[in-house]
């Protein structure tokens, strides 16, 4: 599926499409990766960080997911595609909302366009938490993404293409993130932490296992999937005690658009919601659910169950926690103590 193939990675040049090339390259022997995206600065950084040798195989193409016509040109002799490509952060999207929707939207519908013109077989995208009963219009934006991805497993005729959905919540350190401000006071000495709220919890997750996910999810795929990790929470409390104990917390109140608790599947959903031993997988309402149960139970070899009525997977009723120590260890890991 990934040996000898050519895969796309729409804003292949941030954090997680870094870390993807990186995975791709060794663990699998693909035949071509192409890099979309509109900054040839961050293109010629990333060019940087691989031997020429590896960048044998990587092609760096600027290009923009508004621009439908770039998009059919990249997409020639493609056989995979990760969408990675966004606008992503809460409070500029509030001030700033037909930018989120002209790349978060339209481009998602571009991708999806020049996807089924180019007959690439699978598709994938990431998606968020924020997705989930938005709140804020960066999550509403993702919310129309994942529809129209779902969706346009109905208009592949003959060629079944493939699309789906892979739904995370914060991955560690990524910008935009409470992990950079936090070091960013801890490292000018400043007297406090500012944090929002103190009852708010968040999903935990890190880059190398949001990649590793992702490429899990594409093996296991078969269109119309919304894919999501069960994957600890924190409390920012926490968080803060992990990071700097000595410091003491300033509330500062909830951002524009932000949530207390962070939600990725949400119980109006519950009737579509399949478990297994590590993640969930989200159908549309018209998906009959006992067909997938079996289906999935027999590709993938692991036994599926539906959730109860009314299910909801968030952040802060999440049955695993990590412990101040926990995150300690987690972070020091990750370099980020």
């Amino acid at each position: 599926m990934i040996n000898n193939k050519v895969i796309l990675i729409t804003g292949g040049t941030g954090s997680f499409g870094n870390e993807l090339v990186k995975y791709l390259l060794k663990f699998y022997k693909p035949k071509k990766i192409i890099i979309f995206s509109r900054d040839e600065y961050k293109q010629d950084i990333m060019r940087s960080n691989f031997t020429s040798k590896q960048n044998k195989i990587i092609r760096y193409l600027l290009g923009d997911v508004r621009d439908l016509e770039r998009l059919k040109m990249a997409m020639r002799g493609v056989h995979v595609v990760v969408h990675a490509a966004a606008l992503k952060q809460v409070p500029a999207a509030e001030y700033n909302p037909m930018e989120f929707v002209k790349t978060n939207v339209h481009g998602a519908e571009n991708v999806v366009l020049a996807s089924l013109q180019q007959n690439v077989k699978k598709i994938i995208a990431l998606s968020t938490d924020k997705a989930a009963n938005p709140i804020n219009l960066y999550g509403s934006t993702k919310l129309a993404s994942d529809k129209i991805f779902i969706a346009a497993n109905k208009i592949t005729g003959s060629n079944k293409n493939k699309f789906s959905i892979v739904r995370y919540g914060n991955v560690i350190g990524s910008r935009g993130s409470v992990v950079p401000l936090f070091l960013k006071n801890i490292k000018e000495k400043k007297k406090f932490l500012p944090i929002t709220d103190e009852r708010m919890t968040r999903f935990w997750f890190t880059l190398g296992q949001s990649v590793k996910f992702v490429i899990e999810s594409l093996h296991m795929m078969n269109g119309g999937e919304i894919f999501i990790p069960k994957i600890p929470s924190i409390k920012i409390i926490d968080l803060a005690k992990a990071m700097a104990p000595s410091l003491r917390l300033k509330k500062i109140g909830i951002r524009p658009g932000e949530k207390l608790h962070e939600l990725m599947c949400p119980k109006e959903s519950s009737m579509n919601t399949i478990e297994f031993k590590n993640f969930f997988i989200i159908f549309s309402a018209q998906t009959n659910i006992n067909d997938k149960i079996k289906e999935f139970n027999k590709s993938i070899k692991q036994k599926a169950k539906k959730v109860a009525e009314n299910f909801e997977y968030n952040s802060f009723l999440n049955p695993q926690y990590l412990s101040v120590e926990e995150i300690k260890k987690l972070h020091k890991s990750l370099n980020l103590i």
